[in-house]
């Protein structure tokens, strides 16, 4: 009888997950990705806050260590089952790259950078995470997609360059470093939000740095000076709860919807509305380039959405695909 119980579970959840799917649609996933895309923008003006306040080490250990309390909080309510062993690589790569990695690096590039300099240089993550995703998923997005993709990679590089005078300081290197790390997080999240809700994807992610995030935060903090301020209070409360885990788990589930590439460059954009940020909230100025540099960009994300749109799967192709056991992602 008990046999019979679970097998009847079974069915159900599986019946729940494929209604699920076929009410997918790619505007959702686009409004869900561009949600994540808007916070993620508030992240270098947020961080900026924070150093008022701490030192780059505390703040990213107090980030991680927060922004893990409320992933555990979340999963013990929700009563979500531990991952399945075969994710936790892929949950590591996610810990380390957007959870640790991505933050470590940028805060320490923020003490020396602006915001608004960090922003311009970070907008190279769509053409990083599009590139990331083809060789880790054998994804294979139409060749107008890539022309537009690195359409809007060249406006941002041009748009840097002319910002930072031609120099490369050493804080672009801890900049340079974090696209990387991000990107491959990106990844593979994007690919295990698939197979699971996009808020356990970043909440077992931030499980797994937890124990490091509560050793950094009692190692750094006496080693570096606290001066409690409004603003560093509030800059970690978002990083935490805002960036890290909300826009998060908007942007997983974002990208299980419209795939990898697509979503990736949304965050064309996000250079361009930190910008926004960083003048409305930190003071800093924004050339006359800015508006010309925010068309050219949107452009380029206009055409990379039609282009993969051309190539997106069926939502019932899509969900008969992952009952199959599939986790290819692409447009």
């Amino acid at each position: 009888m008990t046999a019979q119980d679970s097998a009847t579970d079974r069915t159900a959840i599986a019946v729940d997950e494929d209604s699920h799917a076929a009410h997918r649609t790619p505007g959702g996933g686009v409004l869900l990705a561009g949600l994540g895309v808007v916070a993620f923008s508030l992240t270098f003006p947020s961080t900026v806050w924070g150093l008022e306040s701490f030192g780059p080490w505390s703040l990213v250990a107090l980030r991680s260590l927060l922004a893990g309390l409320i992933a555990a909080g979340a999963l013990l309510a929700g009563r979500v089952p531990l991952p399945a062993r075969r994710h936790l690589p892929g949950l590591a790569v996610v810990a380390g790259g957007v959870v640790v990695g991505f933050p470590l690096l940028t805060t320490l590039a923020l003490r020396t950078s602006t915001s608004s300099h960090a922003a311009v240089v970070v907008g190279l993550l769509p053409l990083t995470t599009a590139l990331f995703s083809a060789l880790r998923t054998g994804s294979r997005p139409p060749r107008a997609f890539w022309a537009a993709a690195l359409a809007g990679a060249a406006v941002v590089i041009v748009f840097t360059v002319q910002q930072s005078g031609g120099a490369v300081s050493g804080g672009d290197l801890y900049l340079f470093g974090a696209l990387l790390v991000c990107a491959a997080g990106y990844t593979e999240g994007g690919r295990l939000a698939r197979v699971m809700p996009g808020w356990q994807v970043i909440g077992w992610a931030l499980i797994l740095a937890l124990p490091l995030a509560v050793a950094g935060t009692a190692v750094a903090l006496p080693f570096e000076p606290v001066h409690l301020t409004a603003h560093g209070i509030i800059g970690l409360v978002w990083v935490a709860a805002g960036s890290t885990f909300l826009g998060l788990y908007v942007w997983y589930r974002g990208m299980a919807e419209i795939g990898v590439p697509r979503a990736s460059q949304l965050q064309l954009a996000q250079p361009l509305l930190t910008l926004v940020w960083s003048f409305l909230a930190l003071g800093e100025e924004v050339s006359a380039a800015a508006p010309v540099a925010a068309v050219a960009v949107l452009v380029c994300i206009a055409a990379t959405q039609r282009a993969g749109s051309r190539r997106a799967p069926r939502p019932g192709l899509a969900a008969s695909g992952r009952a199959g056991g599939g986790e290819r992602i692409g447009s």
